[in-house]
């Protein structure tokens, strides 16, 4: 006994040096082990695999660089099947594995269940996911590289109101925590600029017959038809729309002008206006290097989750940059209210702030779909300069 005391005694002191040297998130490793949690089959499968792609884009130039603090960047990626139950569960293993930041998921629906895991263990989880309820919890360690619903849609409801001058509007929204948050944010944000909604109508994630959604909302004789579905939906509600003949602008955010939704549409895409947060088309010589280097690499033009996925991981870059060091809890600490420019950091694209919820401020544009592809009508200034 005498001569295994010292032994157990050294075995426990060395255990409760190691849970010191993990407090706040800090770690002596090799690598940043990082997570990229994303929607690779199922409904989510376009968004999801190009947030994937973005950011491992991103880490492939970050290490060819030098790394982050002279750390190369190792990604795990893991599909969530486009299942809530399923990506709670791998943001669970991310966070027991040790990782430094979790990168996703991308719906709204999975990043609710899934950034509890994130919170426990007090990891920064950024997402592209735009529903009103992920930051508006409080969760310090969730930083969007998306507008908000609640940021984006008064930026649109202004434009309709001024250029457009429609009176009345049909609401065509998916009957999910995406759809319910955008469809809330819209009308809302409509309602205040005068613009009444004639047709609240709900559809289904993955819905394929458009003919009663299409007619009910014709029928209500609006000025203009919003649409905030997911891609495929998106684009099979476009060319419902056409197939009936409508003819009135047809309006939309980040998705439904989307490269995807384009491409599924075809000619039914032209002619949308929609209010994007991102887009490669913008006139910005950094958003232009980024779509040839996408391009380049994977042999397809990304759309605004690949944009997502490739800034993120720049501004984990910058914050982990302004803490000094890889430390969880002051990564997420320097993050808020940081002013990311892109003369100190092109990865981001266009200068970013963050605020104190993790909800992000820039320019975004009001576009338009013409012969396939997005043409920017308008670039709006960031919500904190006067518009």
């Amino acid at each position: 006994m005498t001569i295994l005391q010292p032994r157990r005694f050294a075995i426990r002191l060395a255990a409760a040096c190691a849970l010191a040297a993990c407090a706040g998130g800090a770690f002596a490793q090799d690598t940043i082990k990082v997570a990229n949690i994303q929607e690779l089959s199922g409904t989510g499968a376009t968004a999801g695999t190009n947030f994937r792609n973005g950011v491992e884009l991103a880490i492939k130039e970050i290490n060819a660089s030098g790394g982050i603090l002279g750390k190369k960047i190792e990604s795990a990626i893991s599909d969530t099947q486009s299942n809530p139950g399923v990506a709670k569960a791998m943001a669970a293993k991310a966070v027991d594995n040790g990782v430094i930041a979790v990168f996703g998921p991308g719906f709204s629906g999975s990043m609710i269940v899934s950034m509890a895991e994130t919170r426990r263990g007090e990891t920064p989880n950024f997402t592209g996911a735009e529903a009103t309820a992920i930051t508006a919890q409080g969760n310090p360690f969730v930083f969007r590289t998306s507008f908000s619903q609640v940021n984006a849609m008064p930026k649109l409801a202004r434009y309709v109101a001024a250029n457009l001058k429609a009176k009345t509007i049909a609401v065509i929204f998916v009957n999910n925590d995406f759809g319910k948050g955008g469809r809330d944010a819209f009308m809302k944000s409509a309602e205040a600029n005068g613009i009444k909604i004639v047709a609240d109508i709900s559809t289904e994630p993955g819905q394929v017959d458009w003919s009663a959604p299409v007619l009910k909302a014709k029928q209500s004789n609006p000025d203009a038809v919003f649409v905030y579905t997911n891609e495929e939906e998106s684009a099979r509600a476009l060319r419902e729309l056409r197939k009936q003949g409508w003819s009135k602008p047809i309006l939309g955010e980040t998705v439904l002008p989307s490269q995807k939704v384009i491409e599924l549409a075809g000619e039914s895409a032209n002619g949308i206006l929609a209010h994007v947060g991102l887009t490669v088309d913008a006139p910005i010589p950094t958003m232009r290097a980024f779509r040839a280097k996408f391009e380049k690499e994977y042999k397809y033009i990304p759309d605004h989750n690949g944009i997502k996925g490739y800034t993120s991981v720049y501004m984990f870059k910058a914050g982990v940059e302004k803490a000094g060091k890889l430390d969880r809890i002051a990564i997420a600490k320097a993050l808020h209210g940081l002013t990311i420019p892109v003369a100190k950091e092109p990865g981001v694209l266009m200068d970013v702030t963050i605020d104190d919820k993790g909800d992000l401020d820039r320019e975004s544009f009001i576009v338009e779909v013409k012969n396939g592809k997005q043409e920017v009508k308008e670039i709006l200034p960031a919500l904190g300069k006067k518009q």
